[in-house]
């Protein structure tokens, strides 16, 4: 082994490096006890941070890595630590979420596998689609009715501009169901509406440009959420709210939940059953089909049909039905 004077490094300069020693104490494998963690609830998301009610008190969180990258969504109660002032520039930190009570899914379309979670622990939908401006689509209507229904959620039926087009067809349809049927126009009284939305937790659910957001305005004075124009062109709404927002209705009557526009709604996380259910109409028809029958088009001695052909049912609301059933035959072959 040579050495080049003073302090000189040996040849064997590996020899200086040895591993480095064992661990003095085996690594815990006992996790961190939350239960005692104060709970809030998740009322927006942005970017990462997540807006929480404490009490009277909103504060922004991070999300601990444990609960995975979309383990939190609006609605969600959960537990906290950290710095739970809310004073500006702090964070507290999510680390667990409580059971949820309902979650409302959707899939961008028939064929999309993947659930997206959109609102956690509502208990009714309101679904905000305009009688004009843009025009009402009854198969979007009963799409999210079939969400709805499938997430465990009461529906209302909300219809806006009603002072550019009459609302008696859409109410003619959809009245034979069973659920609140409300005709809005701007400058409107909004008891009724105030009155189902009173002690609940509300999602709002609808095409862009339908009106969700100048409702959640007249609702709650001063919240001041961004409204848009529709284009005279395409007819569609243009996107004003970028993620759901949990809103506190005054006097503490409530919650409403603003959500995003949509422009389709995909079923491929929902089962024929679930289909069948959100027309109870047709679920009750259906006690005199064959066994074994799908309710679709061209099914052998289906009731459905005789129930159109002698006046019972309108043949809007099967055909409503069989092009759902068919999108989801579709997907699950």
């Amino acid at each position: 082994m040579s050495t080049r004077g003073r302090g000189a490094i040996t040849e064997d300069d590996h020899a200086g490096f040895g591993r480095p020693p064992r661990r003095t104490r085996p690594r815990t494998k006992d996790r961190p006890d939350y239960s005692e963690a104060l709970q809030g609830m998740v009322t927006t998301i942005d970017r990462g941070r997540y807006r929480c009610l404490l009490g009277d008190v909103t504060l922004t969180a991070t999300k601990a890595r444990a609960l995975g990258r979309k383990g939190v969504i609006v609605g969600d109660r959960v537990r906290l630590v950290g710095d739970l002032s809310g004073a500006e520039g702090t964070l507290a930190r999510i680390v667990d979420v409580l059971p949820r009570e309902t979650v409302l899914r959707r899939t961008a379309d028939d064929t999309d596998p993947y659930e997206r979670p959109i609102v956690a622990n509502a208990d009714q939908l309101v679904i905000v689609t305009a009688l004009a401006d843009p025009p009402p689509r009854t198969g979007m209507i009963d799409r999210i009715l079939v969400a709805a229904y499938d997430a465990g959620l009461d529906p209302v039926l909300c219809l806006t501009k009603e002072d550019l087009a009459p609302a008696d067809e859409l109410l003619a349809a959809y009245e034979p169901l069973g659920l609140p049927v409300i005709a809005v126009q701007p400058g409107a009284d909004l008891s009724e509406l105030r009155d189902l939305l009173a002690d609940r937790t509300s999602v709002l659910v609808g095409h862009s440009g339908v009106g969700k957001s100048t409702l959640v305005n007249a609702l709650i004075p001063g919240v001041e959420r961004a409204t848009g124009e529709v284009n005279e062109v395409t007819g569609r709404g243009r996107h004003t709210s970028t993620s759901a927002i949990a809103l506190e209705l005054p006097e503490h009557a409530g919650w409403v939940i603003d959500t995003p526009g949509v422009r389709s709604f995909g079923l491929s996380h929902v089962t024929r059953d679930s289909i069948i259910a959100a027309f109870p109409d047709l679920a009750e028809l259906t006690v005199d089909c064959p066994r074994g029958c799908t309710h679709g088009a061209g099914a052998p001695e289906c009731a459905l049909d005789e129930a159109v052909a002698d006046g019972r049912l309108a043949a809007e609301r099967l055909e409503s039905f069989r092009r759902m059933e068919g999108a989801w035959r579709e997907r699950s072959s």
